[in-house]
């Protein structure tokens, strides 16, 4: 069930994260739940702590353990420069 959140934040980073959400194809809202969700997730992380700037890459979607990502790749140029 989703439930509205209002949070008060400096406009700066405010741009900066729906500019950071934008590139990675996240809404704000999907990025701020991922986020939450690895503060909470109540996983042991053997008393290391994990930066601020590493938690802000966690975007919650799960890549295939076979990708071939040297093809993918590939496939971007192909069609990048079409």
């Amino acid at each position: 069930m989703d439930t509205k959140l209002t949070l008060k934040l400096d406009q700066e980073i405010i741009e900066k994260a729906k500019n950071y959400a934008s590139k990675q194809k996240l809404s704000l809202s999907r990025l701020v739940e991922n986020y939450f969700n690895s503060l909470t997730s109540g996983e042991l992380n053997n008393g290391l702590e994990i930066s601020p700037f590493v938690k802000s890459l966690s975007s919650g979607i799960q890549i295939p353990a076979d990708l071939d990502y040297k093809k993918e790749r590939n496939d971007y140029l192909d069609q990048k420069y079409k």
